[in-house]
């Protein structure tokens, strides 16, 4: 069982920047696909990016394309979501995903952290 935690949430006005962590509790993930996901109130779940196990692939959502980068350090366990140039449409409860295959599909992932919110003001 793979726990993750995410952090790095938070309120930022339109156009600015925040870095999200996301990180496994009690093990590590290195061998692992990693996305990260958003849903907003009233929304269903959305894949935003993706990262392979060794970093070597990375996918993105058209919507993100451009403004976001998916990152990973195995070496300290941790991916990372650098959220550039940010939208008040990008506000949204932010999850990571592990899973043994690199995908777009939530489905596809087997273990989920708790999410963190990120707001952006307009």
């Amino acid at each position: 069982q793979v726990q993750l935690v995410e952090s790095g949430g938070g309120l930022v006005q339109n156009g600015g920047s925040l870095r999200l962590s996301c990180a496994p509790s009690g093990r590590t993930f290195s061998s692992y696909a990693v996305a990260w996901f958003r849903q907003a109130p009233g929304k269903e779940r959305d894949f935003v990016a993706a990262i392979n196990w060794n970093g070597g692939y990375t996918n993105y959502a058209t919507s993100v394309k451009g403004r976001f980068t998916i990152s990973r350090d195995n070496a300290k366990n941790t991916v990372y979501l650098q959220m550039n140039v940010l939208k008040p449409e990008d506000t949204a409860v932010y999850y990571c995903a592990a899973g043994y295959y690199y995908d777009t599909q939530a489905k596809r992932y087997n273990y989920w952290g708790q999410g963190t919110q990120v707001t952006v003001s307009s």
